[in-house]
């Protein structure tokens, strides 16, 4: 078999997925042949009917960590016995994500460019309304919530709800490596939102998140807030709509490279409660979401 750029990044997501379950490289290749054999499909053979599942994943400046990403995803998921599609929503990237990305030639993925940098709200609204699927989901380019979660965040969707969150705020969450600073934060914020904005949720802000097709079109073409923030409109127009969002303990590991920068976008997170505050007071969020006219960058 030619080693191609894709092979690599396979291959290192089964060396990454298999260590953390403590299996040695050398039975690797022994357990894996299956779902190697499923990703290569996937890669190669254009799907012959619609996908059931769209992963978004947004991405500005990811050149040194969106291949392990895409490796990570394409090989669990191609795996799980769906048509599914990939969408990578570049927010302007400076250096070569996206020729990066274009370089593998995976079949049933798909780039999304923006001209400019317009924050990560900005992309994960653009990539989920060019999804086909009928289950949404996104994920962060640093695969910090391990794909391996999907399912947990799937199943509620199947039974019924509209939306699903990874939490790391669970009892039952497992979360690695995150700093001090950024858990004082995090509580901080926290109960801030829950006093602001009446939100009940242990976790608004993990980038893993789930939603049916007809949710998802709702919640973001609504949605106002590019930046950072832009998980607590979501959540508060799932309850400003009427719909049902289930939180889900996921396991977390804090990966190198977070552009989370704790000050500025803890100032930002406390404008933006009261922009939403405000919105709402405004009668913003009154309007049907299929009324509501969304302008992309």
């Amino acid at each position: 078999m030619r080693v191609t750029v894709a092979t690599l990044l396979i291959e290192h997501a089964v060396i990454r997925n298999c260590t953390h379950k403590g299996v040695k490289h050398s039975a690797i290749m022994d357990t894996t042949t299956a779902q190697y054999t499923a990703y290569e499909q996937w890669k190669t053979i254009p799907l012959s009917e619609p996908p059931v599942l769209s992963i978004i994943i947004p991405a500005y400046n990811e050149s040194e960590r969106i291949i392990p990403t895409i490796g990570a995803v394409a090989y669990a998921v191609s795996s799980m016995g769906m048509p599914w599609e990939l969408i990578i929503s570049d927010d302007g990237s400076r250096d070569d994500t996206v020729a990066q990305v274009e370089q593998l030639a995976l079949v049933n993925a798909r780039v999304i460019k923006a001209p400019q940098n317009g924050g990560k709200g900005s992309a994960v609204r653009r990539g989920m309304l060019a999804a086909r699927g009928e289950l949404w989901v996104f994920t962060d380019a640093d695969n910090s919530s391990p794909i391996e979660e999907l399912p947990k965040l799937l199943a509620p969707l199947r039974n019924g709800a509209d939306m699903t969150l990874g939490s790391r705020g669970m009892a039952e969450s497992s979360v690695v490596g995150k700093s001090g600073l950024r858990l004082l934060m995090s509580s901080v914020l926290n109960k801030l939102v829950k006093l602001g904005l009446g939100l009940p949720y242990a976790d608004t802000q993990c980038g893993f998140k789930a939603f049916k097709a007809v949710t998802a079109k709702k919640l973001f073409k609504a949605q106002t807030i590019d930046g950072f923030s832009f998980d607590l409109e979501l959540l508060y127009l799932v309850q400003r709509f009427k719909l049902t969002a289930v939180e889900v303990p996921i396991s977390w590991y804090d990966a190198p490279g977070s552009k989370v920068q704790s000050l500025k976008h803890s100032l930002q997170f406390l404008k933006d409660m009261l922009r939403i505050r405000k919105q709402d007071l405004l009668g913003q969020y009154q309007l049907s979401a299929a009324d509501v006219d969304v302008k992309l960058a």
